[in-house]
């Protein structure tokens, strides 16, 4: 059996858990830059064990420390609730149930000036690695662990075709694609894990197509 030492040492982080503090801390993170860090309030929706028992591993905390752009090696994780309130950010948190989900899941949910801005289904798996499940309701899967493309459209053809013609024209090698629609000629959303990182100019690029609505680089987390 190969067993690697991220397997055997975990994450760099401040404890005291893992899955519930490190973890937490990198969804938070991700599910900032997909609303590029454009909000004033956010609540989490606890579910399982995140919910039970996450308060005495400090999940909220680590969760808050995330979305507000705080590493999990970060000894600041402790103090997020006092960082987030002079940055002007409301936060809240509550319980969830949510079918056939992680135990470690969460919902996040970003408001600005009163309006829903995104939705984020989010679970930690072990070890600090995460799943980020759905956004805004899509399907979607992906780990963060890979730089990662994420694509807001109408659902019409030609899209996927110049979003990938735009990446293999500037070298950009496709780790992995999804495109996710709840339905036919209506919003969809793809999300494409990439090799290497993207410049600004690629992603302006990509903007360029008409039935493109959004586009947002998720660095690696």
């Amino acid at each position: 059996m190969n067993t690697s030492i991220f397997q055997v040492a975990g994450p760099i982080m401040i404890g005291p858990s893992s899955s519930h503090t490190a973890g937490a801390a990198k969804i938070g993170r991700i599910a900032r830059q997909i609303v590029n860090a454009d909000f004033d309030k956010v609540t989490f929706g606890l579910h399982g064990s995140f919910d039970k028992t996450g308060k005495g591993h400090g999940t909220d905390k680590a969760l808050l420390a995330g979305v507000i752009g705080i590493r999990e090696d970060d000894e600041n994780i402790s103090k997020s609730f006092e960082l987030a309130s002079e940055k002007g950010i409301e936060f809240e948190f509550y319980s969830v149930e949510l079918d056939g989900a992680h135990e470690n899941s969460v919902v996040i949910t970003f408001y600005k000036k009163g309006e829903l801005r995104s939705k984020i289904q989010g679970a930690s798996v072990g070890g600090g690695n995460v799943r980020i499940e759905k956004i805004d309701g899509y399907e979607i899967g992906i780990s963060g662990e890979l730089p990662t493309i994420f694509v807001k459209q109408d659902d019409q053809k030609g899209v996927i075709s110049h979003v990938a013609t735009i990446l293999a024209d500037n070298g950009i090698n496709i780790a992995t694609m999804k495109v996710s629609r709840m339905q036919k000629s209506k919003d969809a959303i793809c999300v494409i894990e990439i090799d290497d990182s993207v410049d600004t100019n690629i992603l302006e690029k990509l903007k360029l197509h008409p039935h493109i609505q959004l586009v947002r680089l998720i660095a690696c987390a």
